[in-house]
C-alpha cells in the first residue's frame, strides 16, 4: 500500500508514470487508494477550475451508422435499431433552446452517417456560429478524411471528440470489425490535433477483453497525447450486439481512473458521463467528486432520445436532459459545486 501511495504522490508531482506503474495502481486498487487519489485529484482540480462544472448541450443528430462496432446498439448490423436523422433546422432549434437555457457549448454527436457530408455540415456550422458567436461547437462524428476535418474546422467547429476506445491494437480488433483499423483511428486523432481542434479522446472502462494491462496502455496514451478533453465511461452492454451477455464496467473503477487522469493532466476537461448516471443514480456526482468537471445534458428532441441507444437502459428523461438544467444544478450544489454559463475551454497552465 505504501508503495502505491508513493505512486500517487509521484503522479501528482510529475504528472506521469511508467506503463508498469500505471498497471500497479490498477492491479492494487483499493478503497484506501481510491480515497488518496480522489483527495489529490480534487485538490488539483479546484486549484485550476475551482468548484465550476462546465455544461455541454448534447445534440444526438443521427442514429444511422455505416460501421458495425461489436459493442454499439446503433451498429449497422442491428436491424432492431430505431433510425432517425435530424434536419439542419431541427439542430438549429436545439441550439436556440440550449442558448436560452444557458449552454455555451453545443456537442453534435452521431453515428457515421453518410448523409452528413461537408456540404450539409459546413453551412450548418456557419449558421450556428453566426447566431451564437459566444458559443463553442464540438463535433463527435467519427472518422473522416483530413480534408473533411479541415473544412469543418474552417466552418466553425472548435472541438472534436473521437474516442480511441482502446490503446491496444489487439484489443481494438476484438471490439471492431476488420473494416476498422486501430492505426486509422490513431491517425485521425493526430490529424485533428494538427489542424488545430481542441481534441478529445477516450475509452470504455470494463469493455470485453480488457485487463489492467490494456487500461494502463490507455492511461499512457492519454498522458503522451495530451488531449484537451478525455471522455471515459463504464461499458454497458446492449441486448442486440455480440456482447449482449458480457458484464459491464463499474462506476467505482471509472471514478478511480478519473482521479488518475486528473493528476496526470491537471487542466484536462473530464466529463462525468451519462453512463455513470445510468449505472448509479448519483454516478455523475461521484464522477465530479473524483475529479471530473464537465456534464453533458441532452438537448436532443425528446422524441428521438430513446432511439440513440448506444447501450441498454440509457437514461433519457429527467436531470440528464438540458430542459432540467436547474435540477442538475441543484444536484451539483448538494456536493459543493456549481454549473457555470461558460464555453468551458481548458485553462492554460
Amino acid at each position: 500500500m505504501s508503495d502505491c501511495i508513493q505512486l500517487v504522490q509521484k503522479l501528482a508531482e510529475e504528472h506521469r508514470l511508467t506503463l508498469a506503474e500505471y498497471e500497479t495502481l490498477l492491479r492494487e486498487r483499493s478503497d484506501a487508494l481510491a480515497a488518496a487519489l480522489r483527495e489529490q485529484a480534487v485538490r488539483v482540480r479546484q486549484a485550476i477550475y475551482g468548484n465550476a462544472v462546465f455544461t455541454r448541450g448534447l445534440i444526438e443528430i443521427s442514429s444511422y451508422c455505416k460501421n458495425n462496432c461489436f459493442y454499439c446498439g446503433i451498429r449497422a448490423g442491428n436491424p432492431k435499431a430505431e433510425r432517425y436523422r435530424l434536419t439542419p433546422e431541427e439542430i438549429l432549434e436545439c441550439c436556440r433552446e440550449g442558448w436560452t437555457l444557458g449552454f455555451r457549448t453545443f456537442v453534435l454527436q452521431g453515428g457515421e452517417d453518410p448523409f452528413f457530408t461537408d456540404e450539409v455540415l459546413c453551412p450548418l456550422l456557419r449558421q450556428i456560429k453566426q447566431e451564437f458567436p459566444d458559443c463553442a461547437i464540438t463535433l463527435s462524428l467519427g472518422e473522416r478524411s483530413r480534408n473533411s476535418y479541415q473544412a469543418l474546422f474552417d466552418a466553425g467547429a472548435d472541438r472534436y471528440l473521437l474516442r480511441h476506445e482502446t490503446a491496444d491494437k489487439e484489443h481494438y480488433a476484438q471490439l471492431h470489425p476488420a473494416s476498422l483499423s486501430w492505426e486509422h483511428r490513431m491517425a485521425c486523432l493526430t490529424t485533428l490535433k494538427e489542424i488545430g481542434y481542441q481534441v478529445g479522446c477516450g475509452f470504455m472502462v470494463g469493455s470485453p477483453g480488457q485487463t489492467e494491462r490494456e487500461l494502463a496502455k490507455d492511461l499512457k496514451f492519454v498522458e503522451t497525447f495530451r488531449p484537451a478533453m478525455c471522455g471515459i465511461g463504464p461499458f454497458i452492454p446492449h441486448r442486440d450486439t455480440p456482447f449482449a451477455e458480457q458484464s459491464g464496467g463499474s462506476v467505482e473503477l471509472t471514478c478511480y481512473l478519473l482521479s488518475i487522469l486528473r493528476l496526470m493532466q491537471p487542466n484536462l476537461l473530464l466529463p462525468a458521463t451519462t453512463a455513470l448516471g445510468t449505472l448509479d443514480p448519483i454516478g455523475r456526482e461521484k464522477g465530479v467528486l473524483a475529479g471530473a468537471n464537465v456534464v453533458m445534458p441532452n438537448l436532443s428532441p425528446v422524441s428521438v432520445r430513446k432511439k440513440y441507444a448506444l447501450y441498454d437502459n440509457k437514461i433519457c428523461t429527467g436531470e440528464e436532459s438540458a430542459q432540467c438544467r436547474g435540477c442538475l444544478e441543484r444536484r451539483m450544489q448538494t456536493i459543493g459545486y456549481s454549473l457555470v454559463t461558460d464555453r468551458g475551454d481548458p485553462k492554460q497552465i
